[in-house]
């Protein structure tokens, strides 16, 4: 059976590499300069650090390998969060905070760590709270623009339009 063309959209979503994903890129990048002769000033050049490192991470290379070379696990304690609770925590809070009886669709510290109690049952510190909406979904500190209710824009643009120029002359 011959498979059929599906459609695929014009735009794949790729999530950008993480800082230790690009430092264990650019140290295997230099396995393949190690292994084709390259010297290590034009292996420091070419990946745009510093010599010393470039020497070092040969030591390394010649002791164990490229594998030597690679990420390991980050130490300490494993997350209380496993990927699959964090992401039903993501979908939970892109539903805004009203869809969780806030009364303002406002996200806090406080109000995300509710969210993450009822979603999976784990209590988390502030501290967790920010490293998880900073560090895993990738969130970043947003803050809302004061402005009054009563704010009419067409009435600004207006008084920009006839008023300002008018007192800016000095009539």
């Amino acid at each position: 059976m011959p498979f059929e063309s599906q459609s695929v959209p014009s735009e794949v979503s790729v999530p950008p590499l993480t800082r230790p994903q690009l430092a264990e890129a650019r140290r295997m990048r230099a396995v393949e300069l190690f292994e084709l002769g390259q010297p290590h000033a034009e292996i420091a050049r070419m990946l745009g650090i510093h010599p010393e490192s470039v020497r070092r991470w040969k030591r390394v290379w010649e002791g164990g390998g490229a594998e030597a070379l690679r990420r390991r696990p980050a130490g300490g304690r494993p997350p209380k969060l496993v990927d699959a609770q964090v992401e039903q925590v993501r979908i939970a809070l892109e539903q805004g905070a009203q869809a969780h009886g806030f009364e303002a669709n406002l996200w806090t510290l406080e109000r995300v760590g509710l969210v993450v109690e009822r979603v999976t049952g784990v209590k988390l510190a502030r501290a967790s709270v920010w490293r998880l909406l900073t560090g895993r979904l990738g969130w970043s500190l947003q803050r809302p623009q004061r402005r009054a209710v009563e704010r009419d824009e067409s009435e600004i643009a207006r008084w920009f339009a006839h008023e300002w120029p008018r007192i800016k002359k000095g009539r």
